[in-house]
């Protein structure tokens, strides 16, 4: 490396963001940014003077930044030809002197640029410098990529424990009946629903990863805008052909990407955007630093239906007057007079006390009010001169404005009820339309759909909800609870694809819903699964007890919605193929172990196509004087992203070792006996 190179190198490493873990430029994020015209790659370059000279040109007295020369000299084979470099390009992973990732050609599978979620990243707490593989594919490998998978390691979960799975229940019309828990690349995954599930899905709610490079999921630097889109699209695509025409996706977001991605929804749900839910997620000064300029407490749910016929459903609430009407006592003298068409009990001469029941547990009562009723007075100017304009009531039991009765385009409010005794126990409804006035106390309301959650307190309490723990990002089953009621009734399907520690699936089961939840990262103890064990409930006979009692999770909603567990899901994996050499290149930890590993990829896995073996083998003395990390990087990058998984069309090939466990589950997953059923039927007829 010449002079100019090392003033370079050095400068651009002043800037932590351009640098790895290992203190390596990343070069494709420092073009990314001269693209972007980075203002701190700017000040780095016009700073040093043989820099300057070099990118910049003076025009009336300005120095302008060449982005071109600069991108151009970045790109050289030549710069940065390190150690790696060399032995990348010895074993054939580059084109005609470029890598894979520099050429032209990746702009035509742009689409499919991210074949692995997280470029083979298993654990939330790992960080890579890039994000994804970034491989070149051809049309037919794509369609080889997203072909439905072979699954693996069937398990059956109730309040017995742990099941084999023998058999998979469908309904009526054949639709798989059960709650699955999905093991593997989330988009992959998704292909693999759609045989089954295409068109079934009544709500799918994701809280994706929020491209904040300091999320707990860890994507980095080169995560960016267009890629973390793209990350989006590619789900979101085949997440629309799952939903019912009914169907709806509520997508949840911080203001980092929430822009981007409505504009993104709008593209692949045609318009048909519904509305924002802005959830208060923290408090200020309680839960950020608080010297901070700005605080953001709040995040976004976008709301998208799949057609222009969906309805989301309003909550109903019955007209529970001792919640939130008023109690008037102690009347005197009243009489009934006709209003509307109704007769209505009014207050002509009396003591009068006038109470409200607040809307806690032990409905305590507050006077509000009390005096005279004077002889004459009707009961509107009873209104406008002890009450009008003094006290607010909603729907709840919060104070409320009080008009007069026959107030022009004011709804009618008039006392009511039973006479008692010579005394009348009235009651003031709020607004209760005429129409309900008969059989009020079994009417219902429907109340209006509202676009802002204070879910502050849920958010800060949630962290131990289903006896498992994330540090940050989880969200509160209180949130789901609301979701669900929204869009959905007991027996519809609800899918998250970013389950993570399994917030939807829990609060979905609780509820009455069907769901279905993919997770590629492995959370350990504190994983969907454990988390969903405890919501089903575990079978225990207390001692000196004659019956099994069931211990079951009773935090989040279980309170509210009388959960006292029940119920079963079946979890299983897309089964590995290369994705196994992968896991065990991650857990490696000497060169030694990694030489092991790639003998055992010589004979059983798919290698990448340009790679020469035989020039692998006679370079081994160099891999082995690389550092660990760029070995594990070299194997990664041999071996063939198209085969991770194994292809259901592959099921009965012997190279890839299905049991025949797996093949009978996984034909029953997809039908496949009952459709070769079908055809040897009509060869019959």
């Amino acid at each position: 490396m010449n002079k100019f190179h090392e003033i370079l190198v050095k400068q651009l490493a002043r800037e932590s963001h351009f640098v790895t873990d290992d203190n390596e430029l990343k070069k494709f994020v420092i073009i990314d940014a001269a693209f972007n015209m980075n203002k701190r790659l700017v000040e780095l370059l016009i700073e040093i003077d043989e820099l300057k000279q070099k990118f910049f040109s003076e025009i009336a007295g300005h120095w302008v930044f060449n982005i071109n020369m600069f991108v151009q000299y970045m790109e050289n084979k030549n710069f940065l030809n390190d150690s790696y470099t060399r032995y990348r390009n010895k074993i054939g992973l580059n084109i005609g002197g470029k890598f894979l990732n520099q050429r032209n050609e990746v702009s035509l599978v742009w689409p499919f640029k991210d074949c692995v979620l997280e470029g083979g990243q298993s654990h939330e707490d790992q960080k890579r410098p890039e994000i994804f593989f970034n491989e070149i594919l051809a049309q037919e490998e794509i369609d080889q990529l997203t072909e439905p998978k072979v699954l693996t390691n069937w398990k059956r979960f109730t309040t017995e424990g742990e099941q084999e799975v023998t058999e998979l229940k469908r309904n009526k019309v054949g639709l798989l009946k059960e709650n699955f828990i999905i093991k593997g690349n989330n988009l992959l995954a998704l292909h693999s629903l759609l045989p089954q599930f295409e068109g079934k899905l009544k709500l799918i709610y994701i809280d994706p990863p929020y491209n904040t490079g300091s999320d707990s999921f860890k994507y980095n630097d080169s995560f960016n805008h267009s890629t973390w889109l793209t990350f989006m699209k590619n789900r979101l695509e085949i997440a629309r052909k799952l939903l019912r025409k009914d169907g709806v996706i509520f997508v949840q977001c911080d203001d980092n990407e929430q822009a981007y991605l409505k504009i993104l929804l709008d593209e692949v749900f045609k318009h048909n955007y519904l509305y924002s839910i802005f959830v208060q997620v923290r408090y200020p000064g309680k839960t950020l630093v608080e010297d901070m300029d700005f605080q953001k407490l709040i995040e976004t749910i976008h709301v998208y239906r799949k057609t222009n016929f969906t309805k989301l459903q309003k909550e109903e609430a019955e007209y529970d007057f001792d919640k939130f009407v008023w109690n008037v006592k102690e009347i005197g003298e009243s009489e009934t007079i006709e209003l509307g068409g109704k007769k209505v009990e009014i207050l002509k001469k009396g003591d009068y006390i006038i109470e409200k029941v607040k809307p806690n547990k032990d409905c305590l009562k507050e006077i509000w009010a009390s005096g005279k009723v004077l002889d004459g007075n009707s009961s509107g100017r009873f209104f406008r001169d002890h009450l009008q304009g003094r006290y607010k009531l909603d729907g709840l039991g919060v104070l409320y404005k009080v008009y007069g009765i026959g107030s022009d385009n004011l709804p009618f409010r008039y006392f009511t009820g039973p006479k008692k005794e010579g005394a009348t126990k009235g009651k003031y409804y709020q607004g209760v339309p005429q129409n309900r006035l008969e059989n009020s106390s079994e009417q219902k309301r429907l109340l209006p759909i509202i676009n802002f959650y204070d879910l502050a307190d849920y958010f800060g309490n949630c962290r131990h909800e289903g006896g498992v723990e994330l540090r940050s990002g989880k969200k509160p089953e209180e949130l789901l609870k609301n979701i669900l009621e929204l869009a959905t009734i007991k027996g519809d399907i609800v899918l998250d694809y970013h389950l993570g520690s399994g917030t939807t699936a829990a609060t979905a089961h609780k509820m009455g819903r069907q769901f279905i939840g993919i997770e590629q990262l492995d959370y350990g103890k504190n994983d969907s699964v454990t988390r969903l064990q405890n919501v089903i409930g575990k079978k225990l006979k207390p001692k000196g007890e004659m019956f099994d009692k069931v211990e079951y999770d009773k935090s989040g909603i279980s309170k509210a919605v009388k959960w006292q567990g029940s119920g079963d899901f079946v979890y299983c994996e897309l089964k590995k193929y290369n994705q196994s050499f992968i896991d065990q290149i991650e857990k490696a930890e000497k060169t030694e172990t990694l030489l092991a590993i790639w003998e055992e990829m010589k004979i059983h896995s798919f290698l990448n196509y340009n790679v020469d073996i035989k020039k692998q083998d006679a370079s081994i003395e160099d891999f082995t004087q690389l550092h660990i990390k760029e070995q594990k990087d070299i194997l990664l990058e041999i071996l063939n992203k198209n085969q991770l998984y194994v292809n259901l069309s592959s099921i009965d090939d012997e190279d890839y070792k299905v049991s025949e466990e797996d093949k009978n589950l996984t034909k029953s997953f997809y039908a496949i006996r009952e459709e070769q059923d079908k055809i040897q039927m009509k060869a019959d007829l």
